[in-house]
């Protein structure tokens, strides 16, 4: 006998929409925690069912999105959402329509499920253009100008698209998913990470981690460096050092050679406060200074003094850490060190969305 509470996810699948409403409704509270084992029986059905919901009328499919979202820490769910190109494409027709009240939730489910390689593949796909949204027909450039053009619902009134921050950030930790941010775009002329930068100090938290992570993955990439640090291409570096200073004053000593943008700041500027994202700037300019003419880059641009900074007005073991380990590559008396391929960890470092 099934308990009352296979029976309420069974009625997921029912024609009858009032009925599904209901189900939805009461079954979204055990979506999380041990009770949500039912939704794996009988043979996924429960989240099958949950897939087909995602394209029924908006409030329903919000419950059916929200439902998926926390389920998405299961292997199985995620398998059967990964492998499914039509699923693929139905979110990614939700999320490039302006007027679509749930883009955001899912935005949400697609980041988690970029926590399988399996969707790589989302560099090379290719889907119609979305009108009003880009004008390129690959999904990742579709995500990007989403990203950019949709940040404080200027695309939609009811998304930001923040949670796509995520999606950037889990693809480039792989080879071809960096390829495509460290690369200039045809149908734009323009490098995907150089639309990134300028989020590194936005007032979003989820904009913010997504973006620091992302930039992290694509320091991996040593060929790449000299593009970065070049004021006239993506000019990475002062969007890496704005986060990490606060009000604090320089000596005309230690300003000479800063860049433009992090000198006279306002006296109300403070640090992020964020101490996984300060983490994460300090390890991206730790990759920085992979090659010689990267560290001698930082040396002229007077990073140490901001380090030094940091260092004081942190009480984060693994800030100070982080700024101790720059400091003893920065401050080298001799420096003759070759250039260092940097050891990649392959890790996701945003962890599964959940909708308490």
């Amino acid at each position: 006998m099934p308990t009352e509470l296979e029976e309420l996810v069974g009625f997921l699948g029912s024609p009858r929409p009032e009925i599904r409403q209901l189900a939805l409704e009461h079954a979204a509270g055990y979506s999380q925690g041990p009770q949500s084992d039912v939704f794996l029986t009988p043979d996924l059905k429960p989240v099958k069912d949950l897939k087909v919901i995602v394209n029924d009328i908006p409030p329903r499919a919000k419950h059916a999105l929200t439902i998926l979202i926390n389920l998405c820490d299961k292997a199985a769910v995620l398998s059967i959402l990964e492998s499914d190109d039509a699923f693929l494409e139905l979110l990614l027709s939700k999320i490039t329509d302006k007027n679509y009240s749930n883009a955001d939730q899912a935005a949400m489910l697609l980041a988690n499920m970029t926590k399988s390689n399996k969707l790589g593949r989302l560099v090379e796909l290719k889907r119609a253009v979305p009108v009003d949204f880009s004008q390129s027909t690959y999904a990742m450039d579709q995500l990007m100008d989403c990203f950019v053009k949709g940040a404080e619902k200027g695309l939609n009134k009811e998304g930001n698209f923040d949670f796509l921050s995520y999606i950037f950030a889990d693809v480039s930790r792989l080879p071809s998913g960096r390829q495509y941010f460290i690369t200039k775009r045809d149908y734009d002329g323009v490098i995907p990470i150089s639309k990134l930068v300028v989020f590194t100090e936005h007032r979003s938290l989820i904009r913010r981690k997504g973006v620091a992570s992302t930039i992290k993955n694509c320091c991996f990439d040593l060929a790449s460096h000299s593009t970065f640090l070049n004021p006239s291409e993506v000019n990475l570096l002062p969007y890496l050092l704005l986060p990490l200073m606060g009000s604090e004053e320089y000596s005309d000593e230690d300003t000479e050679g800063m860049p433009d943008e992090v000198q006279l700041l306002p006296p109300d500027k403070a640090r992020d406060p964020d101490n996984h994202i300060l983490v994460t700037h300090l390890e991206s300019l730790l990759l920085l200074t992979s090659t010689r003419s990267g560290r001698e880059y930082l040396r002229k641009a007077k990073v140490y003094p901001i380090i030094r900074e940091t260092h004081l007005h942190s009480g984060d073991d693994d800030v100070q850490e982080a700024c101790d380990r720059i400091v003893q590559v920065l401050m080298v008396e001799h420096d003759i060190a070759e250039d260092k391929p940097p050891e990649e960890v392959d890790e996701n470092e945003n962890d599964v969305i959940d909708i308490l």
